[in-house]
């Protein structure tokens, strides 16, 4: 019996999320030990970015954890740890003094731009053993899964 006959006698649901679960798990380290270089976590990269796409215009916390992959984050507080390294700036606003304006600075542009230059390498080193037809199906199947 080979290693495949041996997965077709398996609950092949079960194994399916195991796999989808290690596979996640993975892709976190892997992600995560990417950034290390950086000092920064994958949520705080995420962070970044929306704040990049928005071009100098100022978000709230709401409409950032909104944005997040991880709705588990706890975006206040890793907001704080940016601004802290001065990657973002938190300004109260001007018209609702309850509301927070959140913008990405220089700082954080210019990391974000020193990433740019190696990121695609490190995402097709992490897609390598693929081809672009199994990279785009598995990407509609990952889709198809969480959009049920």
């Amino acid at each position: 019996m080979n290693k495949n006959d041996k997965k077709d006698e398996l609950n092949l649901p079960g194994y399916t999320i195991d796999n989808i679960l290690q596979t996640g798990n993975w892709m976190t380290e892997t992600y995560s030990d990417h950034l290390k270089q950086y000092a920064l976590s994958i949520q705080q990269y995420q962070v970044l970015r929306s704040l990049r796409d928005l071009n100098g215009e100022p978000t709230d916390l709401l409409t950032l954890s909104a944005q997040m992959v991880s709705k588990n984050s706890n975006t206040t507080r890793l907001v704080e740890k940016l601004r802290l390294k001065k990657l973002i700036s938190r300004v109260q606003n001007e018209e609702n003094r309850r509301k927070v304006d959140i913008t990405i600075t220089d700082k954080g542009i210019a990391l974000l731009e020193e990433i740019d230059t190696i990121q695609p390498q490190f995402e097709t080193g992490v897609v390598n053993t693929l081809t672009e037809s199994e990279i785009k199906t598995l990407n509609i199947l990952l889709e198809k899964l969480r959009n049920k």
